[in-house]
């Protein structure tokens, strides 16, 4: 009976050691074609150096740039998540390596011995174990290099953290000295309304002109000073914006003028140089390789697992010499029937897989298509300022025309008003079109991976 059972059981544990997962799917194919050229006429250059923000020019924007980089909260989260990931790679490794355990046992009996007499006896066993799993189908090395891969995405994780700051922080910058030069405009507009408001009172009180065209100019003051209030709002709420990527209180932000910025104009590198920047490219790129190690060891987990054991104890006991006892053996565990647990560990695994090389296309052809967003606003955009600082020329001129004309008697203040009314609008839209140049700018240094190369190879050691 028992050599019988001896049988079925090691005929069913080389049933399962030569069982697998079953059919799979062929693997999501993950890899993308670069474009030949970019359809922006842009020269190819080399790599995005990392302090690209101190291209604009300002003290006070590399500066925020800078204690964004160093007291942030993403950036602080994600450099905790990579100490979480090295805690996670010693967990694996250890794995590879044999345990080795101690315990002690005490007890101390009370019994009545043949002849009915109490008899006390102390017994201590102190013991020692070690266990190690020999590592036949690579299970535990594809935890650990999936463990070793999730930590290289942890840092990418951190890098693409950091790029996405100091992005956020410049946008933020240029937008808070943007709102400055518009609060000027406002300010010079709201000046030349009031002295044409003196004028026009001036004038009608001597009745050289109608009480339509003072309450006209009086109408345009209130227009002109209501936007002061709303700019200074926004302004103050950039600020706080500001402040809180700095990871600090709100307050007031130290800043230069928006018409000393430099609009930069960085020179894209060839695709497959932008492939080797990005960090997260290569972050997904890394989430893929842990991906397909953790599949790996899935499936390895369907197979047989040969363990060895060894223990050394010493019994102790009152009143008799000490007692040595080892033992060292091995045993073969081996899945029999899990309800399909294992296999649908395996199966998950593989569309974890498959998800994994979907994402890792998703942000490959997503960095071609931001680059080539970027490149093109950078020569549409500058036609557009060059179109509006043509128009702010001539208005500005038929401004000065038109005033002259008014205080000669020859028109009415509706014609300075026309003029004073587009000549704002101009500004107001050459300041915007400059603020978008050095966000498009912004865009375009992180498309390009914004300078921060990681030397440590892709499979940490």
């Amino acid at each position: 009976m028992m050599r019988g059972l001896l049988i079925v059981g090691a005929s069913a544990l080389v049933m399962s050691g030569c069982a697998t997962a079953g059919p799979t799917q062929a693997p999501v194919e993950a890899a993308v074609a670069a474009p030949e050229s970019w359809r922006s006429e842009t020269q190819a250059g080399s790599a995005v150096e990392a302090g690209w923000w101190s291209a604009f020019g300002d003290a006070a924007l590399t500066a925020a740039v800078d204690e964004a980089l160093a007291r942030n909260t993403d950036i602080a989260v994600a450099e905790s998540r990579v100490r979480e990931a090295e805690a996670f790679v010693a967990q694996s490794r250890s794995a590879l390596s044999p345990s080795l355990t101690g315990s002690v046992a005490a007890q101390e009996a009370r019994e009545l011995n043949a002849f009915g007499q109490a008899a006390e006896a102390a017994l201590a066993q102190p013991q020692l174990q070690v266990a190690y799993e020999i590592d036949l189908w690579g299970r535990l090395r594809s935890a650990d290099a999936a463990a070793r891969a999730s930590l290289q995405a942890s840092r990418f994780s951190r890098d693409a953290a950091a790029l996405s700051v100091a992005g956020a922080t410049a946008r933020a910058y240029v937008a808070l000295v943007a709102l400055d030069a518009q609060l000027e405009v406002a300010s010079r507009t709201l000046v030349s309304r009031e002295d044409a408001v003196t004028l026009a009172r001036r004038r009608a009180e001597a009745g050289q002109t109608s009480r339509l065209e003072r309450t006209q100019a009086e109408a345009e003051f209130q227009a002109a000073a209501q936007r002061i209030p709303a700019l200074e709002l926004a302004i103050r709420r950039q600020e706080n914006a500001l402040r809180l990527l700095t990871g600090a209180l709100p307050g007031p932000i130290a800043r230069g003028r928006f018409d000393a910025l430099i609009v930069p104009e960085p020179k894209p590198g060839l695709p497959s140089s932008l492939l080797a920047r990005r960090p997260d490219i290569a972050q997904a790129e890394s989430q893929l390789v842990a991906a397909d190690a953790s599949f790996a060891s899935s499936r390895a987990a369907l197979l047989p697992q040969v363990r060895l054991s060894a223990s050394l104890a010493e019994l102790f006991v009152e009143g008799l010499d000490p007692v040595t006892i080892w033992s060292a053996g091995g045993s073969v565990l081996a899945p029999l029937f899990d309800g399909g647990r294992l296999t649908a560990q395996a199966d998950a695994s593989e569309a974890r897989r498959d998800q994994a090389a979907l994402a890792y296309r998703r942000v490959v052809l997503g960095a071609f298509s931001e680059v080539e967003n970027a490149m093109e606003g950078v020569d549409r955009l500058q036609a557009q300022a060059d179109r509006a600082e043509a128009q702010r020329l001539a208005l500005n001129e038929a401004v000065f025309h038109a005033r002259n004309r008014y205080r000669a008697g020859y028109t009415s203040y509706l014609e300075e008003l026309d003029a004073q009314r587009g000549l704002l609008t101009v500004e107001t839209a050459l300041i915007q079109l400059r603020e978008m140049q050095m966000t498009n700018a912004v865009a375009l240094y992180q498309a390009l991976g914004g300078g921060w190369t990681n030397p440590a190879p892709r499979n940490v050691p």
